[in-house]
This record gives structure tokens, C-alpha cells and sequence, in this order.
């Protein structure tokens, strides 16, 4: 529902083969098109089975490097938007561990973890290193056009795999191997390299001789200065899948491996030409065996996801129905609105209310009667998506109360504060519930604004405060890239414990049991910086731990504005006081905050003792809803080492609860300072858990990756901060989100 606030180019050596391709008795790509399926059943009006389904085209195999691509060369191809792929590939002593998004429909970005096993270059038998590549296609295929894309391969840091290419890819059937069989598919690349993919067999130079790698020094920064920089060099590809299962490829190399094959005795390369057999075990795992540089046998294993592919298909309980007045409602005293007046009268409906509410999961904070209009406010502990628990709050409201009640006020609460509100006529669900365009019908007679403060004449729930909860699960602590052994992990189990005395306020605390786990084992801090987030195997010497402990109060100083203060131990290595102010109009894609946080390390043990360090740490916060789901949001402020600088974050969020996001952070700490990586730099990731089990939950599992873990530009966790849950109740998620009201 659109909610509204209320009043308001190939090389010559491939030439030759890509002819011959070309003129194959095959059909130009158009007959790939996707099949279109009709639904099975009448499906529920504003659910994503009212439209004909898509069985989308298989997604482009990967290479070695885990983007698009033939064996190790790449190709023109994109994923499916939103695709995540993890990948592993090995040959010649090489590992390449891969992490792929497509983050949008025309750019690939990838990292990648590599091991080069007996280089014996700069003090390391086996040589680790990290780099990131990012693709951006020019022009989509069309009928007798192929597809184009520019590649930056490792383009930042040490650079060991830096390359630069321009690559087109066709793609043709090819006629069934039997009779009735489904037609096979053919894809042609060919490109020009510079760098690693210009090594081999250059046909031009650009700019005179390109520097080498050299390796060493703290790497992370950015290596423009070398793109489409010395010689380039022709590479090109053939993949031919006979079937949905099974491919087979070949290819011809332009890198000559000068650093693995020629410095350094890898392996040894005798031939630029490559071949493999791949198979799609499912829609989500490829698997491949390849016989490379006519010396070397590879494997690669690949697992992609989509977000828009649930790994369980949603079950949820069917909402209540929607029942029109005038199927029950035939007498006049149905419609009798003097029984506000009654205590009697409004206390059963209260009860029954809630009682329905819990029964759906949710939770009933206060209702208010004023004739033909009632506000209720609740909190959403079940459904991800808040216009989903609206949309259940509102079903449950036709059900329970008096035919007289044409107006429902439904404010959804968080932590004792309330978000949104939002104004739903009766008559309206009534109206839409079977219409096939309800969920943009919406958009016209449904609007929010901002949560006002409780009513003093509302019914409070008699239930809520004083409120104890407790929880017991496993836990996970990762460590990466460590030189001695690249993925640490510790692993045991939380007891988390939370009191709520009275609305706003939380007392929590969280206790660790550390099983298992080999980050003690990790190499120890050479920062110069104060050790802020570096002595972390320090930290992972002890069994039992207090995660945090903390006491917390939310409250809302004015219509716009949201508060918070915390006081505690935040985290694994701080404790201290935090405050934050957050300006978030519900209608506005722009929010801004500013918090301030005073802080003390703790002491390795992780109980009630401090170190000698302490600092003052905050920043000033811009956020920006920029459309499609994209947060970009910018920090400027003192971080934990006592450095100045900013942070820049882009997430993209998904409707269904997956978000992916990268960030980059510059202070007035110098590279040489900052160490290994130049700069703090990384990305995240959540994944639902209803996304994973099909059933509804508001947790996930997160994860943020660093190339390299250091003290520069690092933030204190504090736990509860505001920015999040307020943005996931106002009006542009509400919007995103429209089609759930019905679900």
C-alpha cells in the first residue's frame, strides 16, 4: 500500500573459432525465454501466487574465480538479482574460496580468500591473500547482440590476481540429442585481458610496461592507476549443457601464470587451453573436474541462493476471516454505540482482544474505545513484517469487536515506544479482502503517521509489566584470515536473560559457556594502535564469560524524535554509558541521529573487571532510504582508538528479510599505522530464519566479514540501537511490504 502520512568488442587469435560457432545451424537465444505457468488453484488475493508463475533460465555456471565465466577465463553472463553464491575452487596448488552477490541486475561484486600453496615469495611457504572484483555489463543480449561486460578482477591491494577485461557472450540452442529431448544450450565468449589475463599471448600494449606483483606492504588500497594499463591479450570460451545436468567447456587462457609458473614453481603450464565437466546436482549446488593448462586437474564445488527462493516455502496460520457486517450485523441494536460508556462492556472486548492477539502470537500493550474508532497498540514478537502483523491485528479487530467500530487506530509498539500508526477503515477491508488488486487498492484509503503518545483513557493490558523471559541456544564466534590457519571458530552455548519493569525499560544480560573452539590459537596483535578489537584471542582464553549486561531505557521526547539510553556492559570488550538521539519522520526517507557513548575495555576474563583503557566515542549518522530497498547511510565521529573519520554503508534489503551490505571506513589513522589492509573495509549479511524453517520468526542468522580485523575506525556494539526497528514499522517498509497485509 502506498501509505500516505495522514492529511497529507572479440581478439583476432579467437576469431576464427568464434566463426565457426557462430555459424552453426543454431537459433539466436530468444526461444530461452523463461515458461510461463499458470497457477494451480485460485490463490489467496495479495499473495504472490495471484500473478502466472516464472520458471526462470538455470543460473550461469561459474569459474574459477566464482563469477560467471567459462574454467578460468570470465564470461559476459550476470546472475539473477540478488543471487549469493559461495564457491571453492583448486588446481596447480591453488585455492580460491569465493563469495559472490549480484547486487544489482547489472553489477557482480566478489570477494575472495586465497591460498597459492609453495610460492616461497616474501617469508611465506604458503601465500594468503584477499581481493575483490566487481562487473558491471554494458549492453544486455539481443537477438544477433551478444551480451558485454567489464570486469575488475583483484582490484585493489596486493593485486596478485589483478586483471582488467572486456568479454561478450552469445548463447544458441542447439538441437535435442534425441527424440522429444529438450533442446540443448550453447554459450560463445570472447575478450581482451589486461593484467593476469593479458600475459599470454598480447596482441597490443596500452600505456607501456605494467607494474608486477610484488606483494607485501599493508594492501587494501585501490590500484587505478594499472587498470587497462601494458599489454592485453584475447581469451574466449565454449560451454555446451546437452541437457539441464551436464556441461562441458573449453577454453583458451590468456594468463600465462607468470608469477606461479615462472617465478615460483606451482605448477607447471604447457598449454593455454582448458577443459571441464560439470554437474548441476540441484538448483542450488554445481559441482565440476577439469583438466587445466595441460598439466593440472581442478575441482570447483558451487552453491548458489536467492533470496527470493525460501529454501522452505512459508507455512503460516490462516489469518482470521473477514466477516462483512452485513452478514451478521441485520438487528439495530448490532449497531448500538453506547456501550463505551460501559467499563464492563470495554473490559470484555479488551480481554477478548488480546486473547486473539496472543493467539495469532502477538501482544496486546493497550486499547482505546471512542465510539465508532478504536486505537490499539501492540507488539509484534512472531512476523518479520510489520504490515503483516497490522494486517492480523486488523482481521482480529472485525472479528472481536462491535459492529459500531468502523475506524481501527493500529499502533505497532517496540520496546515500550510506538512507531507508526496506522488508520484502516472497516468498511474498506471488508470491500477488498477478495479483490485481486487489494494490496494496491490499499494504497487510496489506507495512511500512517506517527504513533502518538498512549491515550490516558486506554484499557492497558493487565499482563505485560513486570515481564521475565529467558532463552537458552548454541552460539557461533568466527575468526578469519588468520595467515597460520585462514577460519577459527569457537562455538558453545548463550543463556540470555531479559527483565522489563515497565514500558521503555529493559534490564538484560547474556552468559557464555565457550565448548569448543580454537581462536585462542590465533596470532597476537602487532597494532600500534590502542588494542581496541585486535586482542581478540586474548579475549577467547576463558570458558565461562559474560557476554553483557545491561539496563536500557526507550522513549519517544517528541513526535519525531526517538531516545535511548544504555548503561552496562555492552559487549565482549566494552562496557560504559551510551546515548543516542534518532529524528525519523514515518513518512521520510531521510533520518539522522547522533549518539555519544562513554567506555571502558574489559578485562580478558570478561566479568566485572576493567582495564586502564578508557575512551569517549559517537558519531553523527545520516540515513537515507534510497528506493528498491536500498539504506545508504553515512558516519562521521570519534571511533574506539581515539581516531577521527567516517564510515560509508550501502545495505540492500529484501522484502523477505535477506540483507546484504558492504561498508568502508577512512579516519585520520595512515595506512602504515592501520597495518594489514590499509583501511577498515567490509561486508554483511542476514539471513532469516523464516526464510530457512517456513515458519514465522522475527530472528535471523547475521554475519560481518573483514579482510583483516584491525583497531582503526572500529565502533562499540551497543546493543538496541534505534535506527532499525523504528524503519521496519514506517512508511516506506509498510509500502514494501503491502502485499503481506493480506497474508
Amino acid at each position: 500500500m502506498l501509505l500516505k502520512p495522514i492529511g497529507s568488442g572479440p581478439a583476432a587469435a579467437l576469431l576464427s573459432l568464434a566463426a565457426g560457432l557462430l555459424c552453426l545451424t543454431a537459433a539466436p537465444v530468444q526461444a530461452w525465454g523463461p515458461e510461463v505457468t499458470q497457477p494451480a488453484h485460485n490463490p489467496e488475493p495479495g499473495s504472490d501466487a495471484a500473478a502466472p508463475r516464472f520458471k526462470p533460465l538455470p543460473p550461469p555456471s561459474l569459474n574459477f574465480y566464482g563469477v560467471p565465466g567459462v574454467v578460468d577465463m570470465p564470461s559476459a553472463e550476470m546472475l539473477p538479482d540478488g543471487q549469493y553464491v559461495t564457491s571453492v575452487s583448486w588446481f596447480g596448488g591453488q585455492s580460491r574460496y569465493n563469495l559472490t552477490f549480484q547486487a544489482l541486475p547489472w553489477l557482480t561484486t566478489s570477494f575472495r580468500y586465497n591460498g597459492i600453496r609453495d610460492l616461497n615469495l616474501f617469508g611465506f611457504s604458503t601465500y594468503y591473500d584477499r581481493g575483490f572484483d566487481v562487473r558491471a555489463r554494458l549492453w544486455k543480449e539481443r537477438r544477433w547482440l551478444p551480451e558485454v561486460t567489464m570486469g575488475l578482477q583483484d582490484f585493489a591491494g596486493t593485486g596478485v590476481y589483478a586483471a582488467e577485461y572486456f568479454v561478450a557472450t552469445k548463447r544458441f540452442q542447439t538441437p535435442a540429442l534425441s527424440h522429444g529431448g529438450s533442446p540443448g544450450r550453447l554459450k560463445v565468449s570472447a575478450g581482451l585481458g589486461w593484467g593476469r589475463l593479458g600475459s599470454y599471448g598480447a596482441i597490443g600494449n596500452i600505456g607501456g610496461k605494467r607494474p608486477s606483483f610484488v606483494g607485501g606492504g599493508t594492501g587494501g588500497e585501490l590500484s587505478y592507476d594499472q587498470w587497462f594499463r601494458g599489454d592485453f591479450a584475447p581469451f574466449g570460451g565454449i560451454e555446451w549443457q546437452p541437457n539441464e545436468q551436464w556441461s562441458l567447456k573449453a577454453e583458451y587462457s590468456s594468463d600465462a601464470y607468470v608469477t606461479e609458473a615462472e617465478v615460483s614453481n606451482v605448477f607447471e603450464r604447457k598449454s593455454p587451453f582448458n577443459f571441464g565437466v560439470e554437474y548441476q546436482h540441484s538448483d542450488r549446488a554445481r559441482f565440476g573436474l577439469y583438466y587445466l593448462y595441460g598439466s593440472e586437474i581442478g575441482l570447483t564445488a558451487q552453491f548458489q541462493l536467492n533470496p527470493h527462493q525460501p529454501l522452505t516455502p512459508m507455512v503460516v496460520p490462516a489469518p482470521h476471516p473477514i466477516i462483512p457486517r452485513s452478514q451478521w450485523a441485520v438487528k439495530e441494536e448490532d449497531w448500538n454505540q453506547d456501550w463505551p460508556q460501559s467499563t464492563t462492556q470495554t473490559t470484555v472486548f479488551r480481554d477478548q482482544t488480546a486473547e486473539a492477539l496472543k493467539e495469532d502470537g502477538l501482544i496486546l500493550e493497550a486499547i482505546d474505545f471512542k465510539g465508532t474508532e478504536v486505537e490499539i497498540r501492540f507488539r509484534n514478537p512472531r512476523y518479520r513484517s510489520a504490515a503483516q502483523a497490522a494486517g492480523r491485528v486488523a482481521r482480529i479487530l472485525t472479528a472481536t469487536l462491535p459492529a459500531s467500530v468502523e475506524t481501527f487506530h493500529i499502533t505497532t509498539v517496540s520496546n515500550g515506544i510506538g512507531l507508526s500508526t496506522l488508520e484502516v477503515r472497516r468498511s474498506d477491508l471488508e470491500a477488498l479482502e477478495f479483490d485481486p488488486l487489494a494490496s494496491d487498492a490499499l494504497q487510496t484509503v489506507v495512511g500512517v503517521s506517527s504513533a502518538a503518545p498512549v491515550s490516558e483513557t486506554a484499557l492497558q493490558s493487565t499482563e505485560l509489566y513486570p515481564a521475565f523471559s529467558a532463552s537458552f541456544g548454541p552460539y557461533t564466534k568466527p575468526s578469519y584470515f588468520d595467515p597460520a590457519r585462514p577460519f577459527r571458530l569457537d562455538a558453545g552455548v548463550d543463556l540470555l536473560v531479559s527483565y522489563a519493569p515497565a514500558p521503555g525499560w529493559i534490564i538484560a544480560g547474556a552468559l557464555r559457556q565457550r565448548l569448543a573452539g580454537n581462536i585462542k590459537n590465533g596470532r597476537a596483535s602487532n597494532s600500534v594502535l590502542p588494542h581496541v578489537r585486535t586482542d581478540i584471542t586474548q579475549y577467547a582464553q576463558y570458558g565461562t564469560t559474560l557476554e553483557n549486561l545491561f539496563v536500557s531505557r526507550n522513549w519517544k521526547p517528541a513526535s519525531n524524535i526517538y531516545a535511548r539510553a544504555t548503561a552496562g556492559l555492552f559487549e565482549t570488550m566494552f562496557g560504559g554509558i551510551s546515548g543516542e538521539v534518532l529524528w525519523k519522520p514515518v513518512n521520510s526517507p531521510l533520518a539522522l541521529g547522533v549518539e555519544a557513548n562513554y567506555v571502558i575495555q574489559r578485562d580478558y576474563d570478561q566479568l566485572f573487571s576493567f582495564r586502564d583503557y578508557k575512551t569517549f566515542t559517537g558519531h553523527a549518522s545520516l540515513y537515507y532510504e534510497m528506493g528498491n530497498n536500498y539504506l545508504l547511510r553515512l558516519d562521521a565521529g570519534r571511533y574506539l582508538a581515539g581516531d577521527y573519520g567516517g564510515t560509508f554503508s550501502l545495505d540492500r534489503h529484501f522484502n523477505n528479510g535477506w540483507l546484504v551490505g558492504a561498508f568502508f571506513t577512512l579516519t585520520n589513522v595512515s595506512s602504515e599505522d592501520f597495518g594489514e589492509g590499509s583501511f577498515d573495509k567490509g561486508f554483511h549479511f542476514r539471513m532469516p530464519l523464516d526464510w530457512i524453517l517456513g515458519k514465522p520468526s522475527r530472528r535471523g542468522y547475521g554475519l560481518t566479514i573483514r579482510p583483516t580485523q584491525r583497531d582503526g575506525g572500529q565502533k562499540v556494539g551497543v546493543p538496541g540501537r534505534l535506527y532499525g526497528s523504528i524503519r521496519d514499522a514506517h512508511q516506506a517498509s509498510l509500502n514494501n511490504q503491502r502485499a503481506r497485509f493480506w497474508e
